[in-house]
């Protein structure tokens, strides 16, 4: 019985992945999926590439995530999974890969600037 462990990342979220051969039981930061990710949506995301390569229920995943906002760990979370699963069966690698769950998504917030309100806003400009 081997436990894979990956990291996936999304934006500043953080996720780390201890899987397992199991019965599908899937604990987020030691609670329930259903408890940590209330939202349906969110819950999906996270098991959406077990689902894609048809092993739902074939592994316990314990999911350590970290910083960032719900979305952004359930991606992170996403991408630690499709990578285990990678790992688990290079046969998996080409759906995974067609439905973009392998690429990090670099997209991060802009730091704010000196001289400006936000990362690009200006301030407001008064003639008089």
């Amino acid at each position: 019985m081997e436990m894979i462990n990956t990291i996936g990342r999304r934006k500043t979220s953080v996720a780390r992945i201890y899987m397992t051969p199991g019965n599908g039981k899937i604990t987020v930061n030691n609670k329930a999926i259903e408890v940590y990710f209330p939202f349906d949506l969110h819950q999906i995301v996270v098991k959406q590439p077990l689902a894609l390569v048809g092993v739902e229920g074939n592994f316990d995943v314990n999911i350590n995530v970290d910083g960032g906002g719900i979305k952004g760990q359930a991606e992170a979370a996403r991408m630690a999974i499709s990578r285990a699963l990678c790992e688990f069966d290079a046969e998996h690698r080409g759906p995974l890969k067609k439905e973009g769950f392998l690429t990090r998504d670099p997209r991060m917030v802009e730091r704010k600037k000196p001289g400006r309100r936000k990362a690009r806003r200006r301030f407001q400009f008064s003639k008089r």
